[in-house]
């Protein structure tokens, strides 16, 4: 690791933990900082034009709760999009998307519904096949058999009925899956029970994967995916809507909810590899629904939980008092050397009898 690129990525972490985090990590970080005379030249390619802004899906593009209850038919139409797109800044990647965005949208059904999902591979934006293997089907390959298309190709259709409930992963599932999930191809697809969901008064939706590439972690350039990497099992970055610290003050800002309300988190591990330790910095789970399940009685009170590659959780939270919520993996490294956290910014009045620090 070049020391422009240990320098870009912490810089970025320790600002999104906050200054007792920072405090507290800056000397062990600064004293693995190598000699600037010893950083060795990789050779990468200066870092390409991008083709988009922002890869990182907004986590408050949730679809609204069901409403309905009598079984309906939901026409979906999901697109695969090759795009550059920055990890961070001065580093460039050619991503795989569903939509444009890490991780592919959300969607939202009732248990019994049926759903007509219609996958296209456009040759203007695709280089690769691809297709859709969701968990909440009920059919061979979880539609990846049938929705296999190389670009430009016809479009592909199928029909499945929606019949267990739960919040459920879909991803790419080519041969060189490992691939495609780890350069964005992966998102969630609710099923909500027949009886409906407790209320809650917001919802969010992150999508953790890793990324492996010939760089290092935050070197400047153009970093192709590293098919030797994946192997081992070795990430450049491990990130959260693909983008080191984008959902933070200095990537593209926190979410935000306000003291007193109650906050539903849907948190997808595309991988393709790791296990994520979920854990809320400043909060617990006070109902943890976990892997996706939505039946069982709930966890309560739950600090942190594994959540296996393929795999999408759900937690809710009670907001007592103002400040900062870190989303991170308490594999703790994959956050202060590798780029893993988001904030949720909670806004309100103080309340000193849960919290209190001016003493």
């Amino acid at each position: 690791m070049t020391t422009t690129t240990a320098i870009s990525t912490r810089r970025t972490v320790l600002q999104a933990l906050g200054a007792t985090g920072a405090v507290a990590l800056a000397g062990c970080l600064a004293e693995n900082d190598p000699d600037p005379a010893a950083a060795d030249e990789t050779g990468l390619e200066a870092a390409k034009a991008v083709d988009i802004d922002r890869i990182a899906a907004d986590p408050t593009d949730v679809p609204p709760p069901v409403d309905w209850d009598e079984p309906r038919t939901h026409e979906i139409t999901l697109e695969s999009i090759e795009v550059t797109a920055e990890v961070e800044p001065g580093v460039t990647v050619d991503f795989m998307t569903y939509e444009g965005q890490i991780p592919g949208p959300m969607y939202r059904v009732r248990e019994g519904d049926t759903v007509e999902l219609t996958f296209k591979v456009p040759g203007e934006h695709n280089a690769a096949m691809h297709n859709v293997d969701s968990h909440a089907v009920y059919g061979p390959g979880g539609g990846a058999v049938a929705t296999s298309l190389g670009p430009g190709d016809d479009t592909a259709s199928i029909r499945f009925k929606a019949i267990y409930p739960g919040v459920h992963i879909y991803h790419c599932a080519v041969p060189a899956m490992d691939q495609h999930i780890s350069l964005g191809m992966f998102g969630a697809i609710l099923v909500e029970p027949e009886d409906g969901l407790p209320e809650v008064d917001r919802e969010f939706y992150f999508g953790q994967h890793e990324l492996y590439t010939t760089g290092d972690t935050g070197e400047d350039g153009h970093h192709e995916f590293d098919f030797d990497a994946a192997a081992d099992e070795d990430p450049t970055y491990v990130l959260l809507n693909g983008e080191v610290g984008a959902i933070t003050e200095d990537g593209h800002g926190p979410v935000t909810a306000e003291v007193g309300e109650t906050v539903r988190v849907y948190f997808a591990n595309g991988g393709p590899n790791l296990t994520s330790a979920l854990h809320p910095i400043g909060n617990v789970w006070s109902r943890y629904y976990r892997d996706g399940d939505l039946l069982s009685e709930p966890g309560r009170n739950v600090e942190t939980s594994p959540v296996a590659p393929g795999t999408v959780t759900a937690g809710e939270m009670e907001l007592h008092v103002p400040g900062p919520i870190k989303i991170v993996d308490h594999a703790l490294s994959r956050v202060t050397q590798r780029g893993m956290i988001g904030v949720i910014d909670v806004q309100g009045e103080p309340n000193p009898e849960i919290y209190d620090d001016d003493l």
